[in-house]
């Protein structure tokens, strides 16, 4: 018989634990453990009403986070810490409560969780009257769809909030100008450079996709080869004006989160000597923001979201400060329902694509997708070689370059009307 053999009768004979029944043991913890923490989360998002099903009671800080969803989710009769007593959403109409309760938010969940709250509790409880008071701004978690609220609201704005405000916009656009210039700046003048072709490039400056194509008719069957007796080469875009883009940007309610990426995107592109750069805001009337463009927050405190809509007459604006059609990028940013003269819009796009001009429609710019948008003018636009997508603020920067090549638009895949 073996050592091991022997030591392991000894073990068995001496009453020690055996390790079979240790890892059954864990596993049995690891799985009532796993099994308690889904109640707790499943009682958590139910709001503990009596037929909740899940028997399960909160304490501490559980109790605590409860209460905080409670106050904009929860409705009915509660099964909570608040037993027995009325469970609605609601924050109570003092100032007081809603800042206890942005500070409850803000300190049990992560900082997107409270964005999507704030954003909630904004149009499920009405406080945007609230937002007007600077001790709330103060306490708000500052985003995307924050300042799009505080812009909707700009009018009714009284000054002693105004500076409050624009510190809170002016720490998100600064945010979102550090996470997109760099990859744009980079992107985009890759982008003019390879558009400056050359044809006694350098070696390295080739464009061999194009060269070859160029010189097909040189192919030497009996050597495969191709002699190439025209060079195409990449240029290197000189610090003058190469391209002339144009943001054209509708500034209805609904698209307050791509008004916002499309000032900074202007403000980033304007900063970019080779590119010169014009943003128009328009609803029934239009406003060029252009002189604004070195702060985005002045751009931004320009536009006054909400009212109609006329893209016609926006495009006619844009059409009329075209000089270079070949260089010319138009960026409508839109989600197309148009109150203007359907016809007359569908035509100034066919003349301004006719005369060279690089056309680019968004129906939004923004991370939540497409917004409900005109689909028939969507179908329209595409008919004419303009497809309108949705657009992420990730994804621009590819876009622009892609319009400033002239080459395909990187459409995502996503069943857009304008593929």
């Amino acid at each position: 018989m073996s050592a091991g053999a022997v030591n392991t009768e000894a073990a068995d004979e001496a009453g020690a634990p055996d390790p079979a029944d240790a890892d059954a043991d864990a596993d049995a913890f690891a799985f009532a453990f796993a099994v308690d923490e889904r109640l707790r989360r499943w009682r958590l998002v139910l709001g503990g009403e009596d037929a909740d099903g899940t028997g399960c009671s909160l304490a501490g800080q559980d109790a605590a986070m409860d209460g905080a969803l409670g106050a904009l989710y929860g409705n009915g009769k509660g099964g909570t810490a608040r037993a027995g007593r009325e469970r609605s959403a609601g924050l109570g109409a003092s100032a007081p409560s809603v800042a206890r309760w942005l500070g409850d938010i803000r300190t049990y969940f992560p900082s997107s969780v409270v964005q999507v709250m704030q954003r909630d509790a904004i149009d499920r409880l009405g406080l945007s009257a609230l937002l007007l008071e600077p001790e709330m701004l103060e306490a708000v978690e500052a985003d995307v769809h924050l300042v799009g609220t505080l812009l909707s609201l700009n009018k009714a704005m009284p000054e002693t909030t105004k500076e409050t405000a624009r510190a809170v916009v002016r720490k998100v656009v600064q945010d979102l100008e550090k996470r997109l210039a760099t990859r744009t700046r980079a992107t985009l003048t890759g982008a003019l450079d390879r558009s400056a072709r050359i044809n006694r490039p350098r070696h390295h400056d080739i464009d061999w996709n194009r060269t070859i194509s160029a010189n097909l008719k040189h192919y030497l069957p009996e050597y495969r080869t191709i002699v190439p007796e025209r060079l195409i080469g990449y240029g290197r875009a000189s610090q003058s004006v190469k391209k002339e883009v144009i943001l054209c940007i509708d500034q209805s309610g609904s698209m307050a989160a791509s008004v916002v990426y499309a000032s900074v995107f202007g403000a980033v592109l304007a900063s970019m000597r080779s590119i010169n750069t014009r943003l128009v805001v328009f609803d029934t009337a239009v406003v060029d923001l252009t002189d604004q463009l070195d702060d985005p927050v002045d751009v931004l405190f320009g536009t006054q979201l909400g009212g109609g809509t006329d893209i016609n007459r926006a495009l006619a604006y844009c059409q009329s400060q075209i000089t270079r059609p070949a260089d010319t990028v138009v960026v409508l940013i839109s989600d197309l329902y148009e109150g203007g003269i359907r016809n007359e819009m569908l035509k100034r796009v066919a003349a301004m694509k006719a005369s060279g001009v690089q056309f680019v429609t968004l129906l939004a710019l923004s991370d939540e997708g497409a917004p409900a948008y005109d689909r028939e003018h969507a179908a329209a636009l595409a008919a004419l070689d303009a497809p309108a997508f949705a657009c992420t603020p990730d994804l621009f920067p590819d876009v622009m370059a892609a319009a400033i090549e002239k080459r395909p638009l990187p459409i995502p895949d996503a069943g857009n009307p304008g593929q």
